[in-house]
Parts: structure tokens; C-alpha cells; sequence
């Protein structure tokens, strides 16, 4: 949701590709396993095999039938042992390589505009009861345009939640070290997408070329639309070895109106972008997801940083080689994401509350005038034909 634009990203090295290890074989020995070099992704591994008409075998000698089933356990045996020696050295590799960022799968969606959003709101001044009792808006001033985001992330993040298994969604994807992210980038059959999300719920949105305008004023969206995209094509493209196309979408939630006059950039209503990933044709193997969401989910394709601190934050705490915060562990990450999420839960459900009580005590002031108008018409009903008759005499 953030519109921040830092410099150019670092160069990001390619990663040596060891051959493939299932990873059944060794997730169980690990308690946060750290990511490593993809395999080899070849398209007839990870392609369904087509299947083959069986043939009724020859007649066989009896001494040739059980030299052949000798051979066949042999054969056997032997890619067993393969595949244990490759897991054992693979479950050797990442229990002594260093401690790793956890994957961006796990990263909480609106993430960085919910700890922007708490952070401003750490500002707004305590309500007095009577002010809760009334339903006082609690959101402090500077805090309602992040509150908004977030809320639109999370609606777009339960939409996206609805694709199937051959679809990887990942959310607020930190781009760079100036604190930029990307709302969601979802890599599937249909092609690669990085989704700006914007909350502009019962406003009147018009979109031409360069242009995006919201209620008569003109905005920078499709400018940082396409910016991202290009951003996130680099650095994939640098990871994987191989070119990344990245197709940039503006997703508005729930607007007025939408009208569009061929943007640059696809736009749509939120309630649109379900079947539109679904009906797009396929662009990608099965081969080229799995590269490109391998690459993804590494938080080194996206920044130098280990969490989302800012510059300011980590001169304070001190800085690792790799711009991480030495003791920073992925399980206090992890906390933080957790309280994070509980502390904005709590402030949505503040919020909320509010409202319910300013529109029960609107309401409330509705019906009380209604009784006092009807209350007066009954004091005066048995005066008014005295008056018609006064009134009509003179």
C-alpha cells in the first residue's frame, strides 16, 4: 500500500542449483528450515508423466525372469541409497549454514501498513469515558488513511486466499532498505502479478492512459504501479537467471464508479479479481512457477533487510553484514508479526465499536425528535379547530 520509492535495488547474485531433494525427507529435522538454492526445475520432472499402455509381457526363461528381479531390487537399492546420501547432505548443509530470514509465504498480509497504522496511532490521545460512551472516533487523524489500507490489503489478501495450489500469494513484499513493499505478488499459471491495492471505498474513480483520478483529483497510482512491476521483473529476472515478465494490476475497493478509458496499467474492482486471474490463459509452466515462486519467497531477491525496520531503527540497534540486526532471530520476528496483528485486531475492533454507538445514539436522536414532533401535534390537535375557526371568522 506503500507508495515509497527508494533508489536503485542492489544487484542480486545467481545461486548454484544443486540437484533435487524432496523435501519431505528432511523438513522434519528442522525446526525453521532456511531456504536453499532451487533445484534443477526441469519440465519433465515436475510435468505430469503421460501414461502408457501396458503390454502383456513375453514368456520368459525361469533363470532369466529371476536374474531380471535380482537386477530390478538392485536398481532399486541403489536410488534409495542416492536419495539418502542427497538428503543427508542436504540436511547437513542447512543445519550448519547461518540463521536465514523466514519465507515471505509466512509474512502477514497489510503487514507494513498495519505496523505504520499502529505506530501513528500511538499518538492519538486516550478517551475519556464519556467520549467511549458516545462513541468518540478513536483513530488518530494521521492514522485514517493507513487504517483504510490496511483494511483494503486484508479484503484483497481473503479474495487471493480463494486460488488453488497451482497459484503462490505472497503479501507486503518489503522491496529495497527505504521501507517500500508490495501490496501482493502472485505468480501462477496465468503469469506473474504484482497487485497495488487501493482502498477508495464509495468515491468515483476515472483512469485514461497515465492518469488516475479519485473524486476529480489526480493521482500517481499507475505511475507507481508500473514502477514496482518493472522493479520486481529486475530482481526476479537477477535471481532466477532467466527474464521475468511482470504484469502490474491496480485492484480499487469497492468504489462508486470505475470507469476506464484504456490505462496503462490494468485496473479493476476488487469483486473482479478472482475470475480475472482464473481466466487468464496460461502464460507459465509448471516449471517456471516453481523457479519464479522459489525466487519470490526469498526476502534476500526483495532487500537487504532483515525485518522492516528503517534506516533510523537499525542505527539504533546496529546493523550485520548482510543489513540484518545481530540477535534478530526469525522467532522474534515472528513475535513481532503476532503482537502486531493482535494490537491492530484490537484497534479495528475499537473502531468499529465506535461506530456501532455514534449510529445507535444517531438512531437514538431520530426517534427521540420523531417523539417530540408528535409529541407537540398531540398537544395541539385539540386547539387546532378553535384556531380553523378563529382563523376562518376574521
Amino acid at each position: 500500500m506503500t507508495d515509497i520509492i527508494d533508489g536503485p535495488s542492489r544487484a542480486v547474485g545467481h545461486d548454484a542449483a544443486p540437484a533435487f531433494v524432496a523435501p519431505e525427507l528432511v523438513a522434519s529435522a528442522l525446526v525453521a528450515p532456511a531456504l536453499v538454492a532451487p533445484p534443477s526445475f526441469d519440465e519433465p520432472a515436475l510435468a505430469r508423466p503421460r501414461p502408457v499402455a501396458r503390454r502383456k509381457p513375453a514368456a520368459q526363461n525361469p533363470v532369466q525372469h529371476v536374474a531380471g528381479q535380482q537386477v530390478a531390487v538392485q536398481q532399486r537399492s541403489e536410488h534409495q541409497a542416492a536419495v539418502n546420501r542427497a538428503a543427508y547432505q542436504a540436511l547437513v548443509a542447512m543445519a550448519t549454514a547461518p540463521p536465514s530470514a523466514p519465507s515471505l509465504r509466512t509474512r502477514l498480509p497489510a503487514f507494513a501498513v498495519m505496523k505504520q497504522c499502529l505506530r501513528v496511532q500511538s499518538a492519538a490521545a486516550e478517551r475519556s469515558t464519556l467520549a467511549r460512551l458516545f462513541g468518540r472516533e478513536p483513530l488518530h487523524p494521521d492514522a485514517r488513511s493507513w487504517y483504510r489500507g490496511a483494511l483494503g490489503e486484508l479484503e484483497i489478501a481473503n479474495i487471493l486466499d480463494r486460488l488453488d495450489r497451482r497459484w503462490t500469494v505472497l503479501h507486503a513484499v518489503p522491496v529495497g532498505a527505504a521501507g517500500a513493499d508490495i501490496d501482493h505478488v502472485v505468480i501462477g499459471p496465468g503469469g506473474t502479478f504484482t497487485i497495488n491495492t487501493k482502498n477508495h471505498s464509495g468515491k468515483k474513480i476515472w483512469t485514461a492512459g497515465t492518469t488516475f483520478m479519485v473524486d476529480g483529483q489526480k493521482l500517481a497510482h499507475i505511475h507507481h504501479s508500473t514502477f514496482e512491476a518493472k522493479r520486481a521483473a529486475r530482481l526476479l529476472s537477477d535471481v532466477t537467471g532467466t527474464p521475468v515478465a511482470v504484469t502490474p494490476l491496480i485492484v480499487v475497493v469497492r468504489p462508486a464508479s470505475l470507469i476506464r478509458k484504456t490505462p496503462d496499467v490494468t485496473v479493476m474492482e476488487s469483486t473482479d479479481l478472482f475470475r480475472w486471474l482464473r481466466r487468464q490463459p496460461q502464460m507459465q509452466t509448471d516449471a517456471t512457477v516453481a523457479r519464479i515462486s522459489w525466487a519470490a519467497e526469498r526476502r534476500e531477491t526483495w532487500t537487504t533487510l532483515v525485518d522492516d525496520m528503517d534506516a533510523s531503527e537499525s542505527g539504533q540497534h546496529g546493523t550485520s553484514g548482510q543489513g540484518g540486526t545481530p540477535g534478530r532471530t526469525a522467532t522474534s520476528v515472528h513475535t513481532d508479526a503476532a503482537d502486531i496483528d493482535r494490537r491492530f485486531a484490537e484497534l479495528r475492533a475499537e473502531v468499529e465499536t465506535a461506530y456501532s454507538r455514534r449510529q445507535a445514539w444517531s438512531l437514538l436522536g431520530a426517534v427521540a425528535f420523531l417523539a417530540a414532533v408528535t409529541g407537540c401535534a398531540m398537544l395541539i390537535a385539540p386547539a387546532v379547530p378553535a384556531i380553523v375557526t378563529e382563523l376562518v371568522g376574521g
